[in-house]
């Protein structure tokens, strides 16, 4: 079968590789698409995502769907439909018992945080443990379920918030979280704004939804307006902008990742306005309401954007960092 491994910065092979098989309590499962998150592009680009370095040929991709090529327990025919799970979840830790996602010594597809590495979803065929697989209902396409791990990303961090219904949402960044945001909390019943500072964003944040957008590069946030900021850019003169913007006693949920090093954050109105500032980590189980969210709204698969082939790997790479021009780019196998 064909692999897309990263070898080190720039540097993404395609290569044959054996077809695994399965084991007990195993699946493998017929790869058709494969999402490029933002983790994938720092492996590209510059060999490593935060600490984690690329110390062996890494197969890349934790956001994926596809169809059942062999279930040795015979419960899943071969051909169901279905998306992953990606995470396996580490050991118990006191204080978060009800939050495996945030146990440690778990993995996750796609990641260089373990050795070896936890190799991802850019293969042909993939073996995953079958608590991991989510069949998909019959009106969700397989492509469209792509989008069900970045959704549930967006869906865990509006969670953190709690019910939006008829609240003003600001979700700042509008990159392919920041898509997936504006979807969950339009779904969920709120007037959504959404900033960004390039117009393609912008201009798909309003097909999928929001009300109004903002270019802060050439405007200023309201001050004091929204009830809940979801931060989705990661940038973090946002996070000062989303503490400016959220109203008296409101929330900002802190989506979107920032480098480990210290950097200037204005935090006179976190205090002043006795905000909550909640970060929001991957997900537990809220992939199953992605699933379902997908299969109900069809219009969310218009965050996709482009499709490539596995061995056009390069030219997939840099189109994912042009968020001007692209919403979700993602590999067809």
């Amino acid at each position: 079968m064909q692999s897309l491994l990263i070898e080190k910065a720039l540097t993404a092979v395609v290569r044959e590789v054996a077809v695994p098989e399965p084991g007990e309590g195993q699946v493998r499962l017929r790869v058709e698409y494969v999402g490029i998150c933002g983790s994938d592009l720092h492996y590209y680009f510059e060999g490593a995502n935060g600490a984690f370095v690329v110390r062996e040929p890494l197969v890349p991709g934790h956001e994926m769907s596809g169809r059942v090529d062999h279930d040795p327990s015979g419960v899943l025919a071969e051909g169901t439909p279905v998306t992953v799970h990606p995470a396996r979840f580490g050991t118990r830790r006191e204080g978060v018992e009800n939050a495996p996602h945030l146990w440690p010594g778990g993995s996750y597809l796609g990641s260089a945080s373990t050795w070896p590495h936890t190799q991802g979803a850019a293969s042909e065929y993939l073996i995953v443990e079958a608590d991991m697989v989510r069949v998909l209902p019959e009106n969700l396409p397989v492509r469209r379920a792509v989008l069900a791990e970045p959704l549930a990303v967006a869906l865990h961090a509006l969670g953190k918030a709690g019910d939006v219904a008829g609240f003003e949402v600001l979700v700042t960044g509008a990159g392919p979280i920041g898509l997936m945001a504006v979807a969950a909390a339009v779904a969920a019943g709120a007037r959504v704004t959404a900033t960004d500072v390039l117009t393609g964003p912008l201009d798909r944040a309003r097909d999928l939804g929001a009300e109004a957008t903002v270019d802060v590069s050439v405007d200023a946030v309201e001050p004091n307006r929204y009830a809940v900021v979801l931060e989705c850019s990661g940038v973090p003169v946002s996070i000062s902008t989303a503490l400016k913007a959220v109203r008296l006693g409101g929330t900002v949920v802190q989506v979107g990742m920032l480098p480990d090093d210290p950097r200037p954050v204005n935090l006179a109105p976190f205090i002043s306005k006795e905000v909550r500032y909640l970060g929001a980590f991957r997900f537990h189980r809220e992939i199953d309401q992605a699933v379902e969210l997908l299969a109900a709204n069809p219009g969310i698969e218009g965050a996709l954007t482009h499709e490539f082939a596995l061995t056009d790997a390069e030219e997939a790479f840099a189109t994912a960092r042009d968020s001007h021009r692209s919403g979700k780019v993602v590999f067809a196998l």
